[in-house]
């Protein structure tokens, strides 16, 4: 074949070939547009659906949430301003008026303020029943004169206060009113970290204020907000007026009631925080039932275990909590519970922090009959306990430990001299006399005053017994006191290394 047969032939061959390359690109083009179009479509499609959820949410939830505006009549101590800059301050109207909600001092012999004034506050509510129960917070309506409830429809009605509990947070007011919309109370036990929820409420009075995140942890203690916490925690927006309104989830069910906020500017930074709706469910059926709420009560004062505490208890693990006190004639004591105890298990469940086991406890009816089993010297045991009934006056006992770093402090047999100075008649151990500044003693909040009644678990009552006990601690390892001040006694544990 001549050359220039074969350059035509392999010229034509390279035709064909680019011609069969450009349908094969042209086909795949027609072929992968329209799906990247459909999933184009579908991502668009998947983010409507989103978007009407939270929609159907709002209208679904919206009637049953409240606004709720309070009066109440606060007596004022009979002030005088003294400006030390005179006349012209620096700070002016705006600075009194943003942080104090007053006019700033005209001159340095400001009018006297009236003994008596009148405050003006709101929050939000949700309806719980269609003949007019309303669950909010305590701190929104707990001492109002008076209480306003208004309705998205437009409706006003004042309410009156059913009930409330400063030590959960939560209050039940109720107004005059039929077939009202009602919101269902879902179950919080079962909503888990990273699912979607709703808050709705009247931030800075804005009514009706949807906001949308997750829940961002759960079971949230020692916050410092009330006396019993195991909040939810959440990124949806929660600003000034939320507090008592809805956090709902994608079906609309509340699964908690916003409470407070973490905050450093006074608004929105994140971090909120909502009572359980299980919590809040035990707690408003006694209050519309009775107006007060009664908690069980064991009559113990315990504490988290630390590292150390549970080494000087022989225990390989924190799990658990120590029994530091046990007050006389007390369910617990009945029960023949002791101090030195670590309780692990509560009505069949797990127990490993303070927070939870008083929520726990509190929700119990007295008179109920309670397995609880603790750990005694390595032994473990299972106790009956009958639950008592909470007095007032205990309501507020928290039994936190404080943190141990170092060791420093004087202690002296009690003579009566020192018996009369520090209110301790009729008591035995070793006194403490003194903390030096900065010591493990001072750290651990040990003060003068304070009595040590063991070392190491063995009982101390002069100077001599003290001293033994603490000669025959091993070197580099933790002595444990038991510190009685005042009413309660604790569990501390000092490194002497």
């Amino acid at each position: 074949m001549k050359k220039n047969d074969l350059q035509k032939q392999h010229n034509s061959f390279l035709l064909k070939w680019l011609r069969c390359s450009m349908i094969t690109v042209w086909l795949s083009a027609l072929l992968i547009f329209p799906l990247t179009l459909q999933a184009k479509d579908g991502g668009i499609e998947s983010l409507r659906q989103t978007s009407k959820a939270f929609s159907d949410v709002a209208k679904e939830v919206s009637p049953a949430v409240v606004f709720i505006q309070i009066e109440k009549t606060v007596q004022q101590p009979d002030v005088q301003f003294f400006s030390p800059f005179g006349q012209s301050s620096p700070f002016g109207d705006e600075f009194f008026g943003h942080f104090f909600g007053m006019p700033g001092p005209q001159n340095p012999q400001q009018l006297h303020q009236s003994p008596k004034q009148r405050i003006v506050g709101q929050g939000s509510g949700f309806i719980i029943s269609k003949d007019g129960y309303i669950l909010t917070n305590n701190h929104v309506v707990g001492d109002a004169d008076k209480v306003m409830v208004k309705l998205l429809d437009g409706r006003e009605f004042t309410a009156k206060t059913v009930g409330a509990d400063p030590h959960s947070d939560v209050a039940v007011i109720k107004i005059d009113a039929v077939n009202l919309p009602v919101l269902e109370l879902g179950d919080s036990d079962v909503i888990e970290v990273g699912e979607w929820v709703v808050a709705i409420g009247n931030p800075f009075g804005l009514s009706h204020t949807l906001t949308v995140g997750v829940v961002s942890a759960k079971g949230r203690s020692s916050i410092g907000i009330a006396d019993y916490e195991n909040f939810i925690q959440t990124d949806a927006a929660i600003n000034p007026g939320n507090s008592g309104g809805p956090l709902v989830d994608l079906e609309g069910k509340v699964v908690g009631m916003n409470t407070a906020i973490f905050s450093q500017s006074g608004g929105y930074m994140g971090i909120g925080f909502a009572i359980p709706i299980n919590m809040a469910k035990s707690i408003k059926d006694q209050l519309i039932q009775t107006g007060s709420v009664v908690r069980g009560y064991l009559g113990i004062i315990i504490q988290n275990l630390t590292p150390e505490l549970a080494k000087s208890f022989g225990m390989n693990d924190q799990k658990g909590i120590l029994v530091a006190q046990v007050s006389e004639d007390s369910p617990a004591e009945k029960a023949g519970i002791k101090q030195g105890d670590v309780i692990i298990e509560f009505d069949g469940k797990p127990v490993e922090q303070v927070g939870p086991f008083r929520n726990e406890v509190a929700l119990k009816i007295p008179g109920s009959n309670m397995n609880i089993t603790i750990l005694r010297n390595g032994e473990r045991k299972v106790l009956s306990v009958t639950m008592g009934k909470l007095p007032d006056k205990e309501a507020s006992i928290t039994g936190r430990p404080h943190n141990l770093e170092k060791l420093g402090m004087t202690v002296q047999n009690l003579t009566p001299e020192l018996a009369r100075q520090f209110g301790l008649e009729g008591k035995k151990g070793v006194v403490v006399t003194n903390v030096a500044p900065d010591s493990l003693a001072a750290v651990a909040n040990i003060k003068p005053g304070g009595i040590i009644l063991e070392v190491n678990r063995k009982p101390v009552e002069n100077m001599e017994e003290f001293k033994k006990a603490i000669a025959e601690v091993p070197d580099n390892s933790a002595v444990l006191l038991l510190v009685q001040e005042g009413e309660y006694a604790r569990y501390v544990a000092l490194k002497t290394d």
